[in-house]
């Protein structure tokens, strides 16, 4: 029996994919070139570096909806990154394309979130509006271009340009440390499945969340086309014989394979009928593959507008995303009013990126345990000495 190398599977994937998927021996390369792994592809390795990132381990204790100290089950930016990355997997798998690719980019897609979720990002995107803006797609790239400090011979992960793409999404209106990957008309399709895999992921675990809080009820989804299809298939796969919480359960799973199963379907459909030459034919064409069909689209979309009316702006999450963005907001402005309560790593990046650029990076990096302690400790601090702030000493204790 013969082993596998990298160039095994390079030619794998050149035999095995689509024409139009990416292939990691055609890769654009890194910023800083680097020599090739023995035993895996360019793609691998990003995959692997976004692993093994600080930022990645942080997502653990970072809020999806609920913060994190609210309950062991409820889903957090790690566990939502690892649901996403097996949708983008199997629908990759699925349309003979580069799975590899599509996971590296939903892994890394949420690094760059604050704590507490967009409650935080919208702070900072307040605060930061006169001194180069937030955002976490942003912020994503500045931690695996600049921000993550694994190497000797580069800042950040040095990830492949199609990864980098990926993260990048719709473009950079906004300064970067280093040069960003030039988009053509169309991004690769694994970076288009990886964007509808993170929605997919958060609209099915977001509802059983909020099913399980109790935030919202099955009675409340009677009415949404998406949950009466779900309840249909799961019906007819288990007689309606199971337990509530197993029906439950079942259902939102039901939901999940409806979505995943289109956005396959209806994604090589689109492919069949105009299929590209290449990879390159593709990115050149405003065609656009990767989606839903329209009816699904539309059940979708009002599903997602039900979960913002009834779960995201629920009054219990609502009074949390108080809380969060008076954490946010008090840290700043001691920060910036009084930067020795900073660390000595982050004042030395003043002289680099600017002091608000430098205090953005620092909070954004934070989990929300971490930002809870911060805000306790430079309030007393800053209490002790007589500093006058705007901090108005509330924390979010652990239920």
């Amino acid at each position: 029996m013969t082993w596998r190398t990298r160039e095994t599977f390079e030619q794998e994937e050149r035999s095995a994919l689509a024409p139009w998927a990416a292939c990691a021996a055609d890769s654009a390369g890194r910023f800083v070139p680097e020599p090739l792994h023995d035993y895996r592809t360019a793609f691998q390795r990003d995959r692997d570096r976004i692993i093994h990132a600080r930022a990645f381990r942080r997502l653990e204790f970072k809020t999806q909806v609920f913060v994190h100290l609210e309950h062991d089950h409820y889903r957090n930016r790690l566990t939502h990154t690892i649901e996403a990355a097996q949708v983008a997997r199997t629908v990759a798998r699925a349309l003979r394309l580069n799975e590899d690719l599509a996971e590296a980019i939903v892994l890394a897609h949420d690094l760059g979130h604050t704590p507490f979720g967009h409650a935080g990002e919208a702070v900072l995107a307040e605060l930061m509006q006169n001194d180069g803006g937030f955002d976490h797609n942003r912020q994503s790239l500045r931690i695996v271009d600049l921000l993550e400090d694994r190497y000797p011979e580069f800042s950040g992960l040095n990830l492949t340009a199609e990864t980098r793409e990926g993260i990048l999404k719709y473009g950079s209106p906004w300064e970067h440390p280093i040069e960003v990957p030039v988009l053509d008309v169309q991004r690769t399709l694994e970076a288009q499945i990886a964007d509808c895999a993170d929605e997919i992921a958060y609209m099915h675990h977001d509802l059983d969340d909020g099913l399980r809080s109790g935030l919202i009820t099955a009675d409340q989804l009677s009415g949404q086309t998406l949950w009466q299809q779900a309840e249909a298939a799961r019906r007819a796969s288990d007689g309606g014989q199971d337990s509530f919480s197993v029906a439950r359960t079942q259902t939102i799973g039901a939901l999940l394979n409806i979505l995943n199963t289109n956005l396959i379907e209806e994604t090589a459909g689109r492919l069949a009928a105009d299929p590209p030459s290449s990879l390159a034919d593709l990115r050149s064409r405003k065609t656009i593959y990767v989606g839903l069909r329209e009816d699904i689209d539309l059940a979708k979309r009002e599903l997602k507008s039900f979960l913002s009316q009834n779960f995201y702006h629920h009054p219990h999450v609502v009074q949390r995303t108080r809380q969060a963005t008076s954490i946010v907001g008090d840290l700043f402005r001691t920060y910036r009013d009084d930067p020795m309560q900073l660390p000595a790593h982050v004042r030395t990046r003043f002289s680099r990126e600017g002091p608000l650029r430098a205090i953005s990076d620092y909070i954004a990096g934070m989990t929300d345990r971490y930002a809870i302690d911060e805000h306790a400790s430079v309030h007393v601090s800053s209490s002790s000495r007589g500093v006058q702030g705007e901090s108005s000493g509330r924390t979010i204790p652990a239920h």
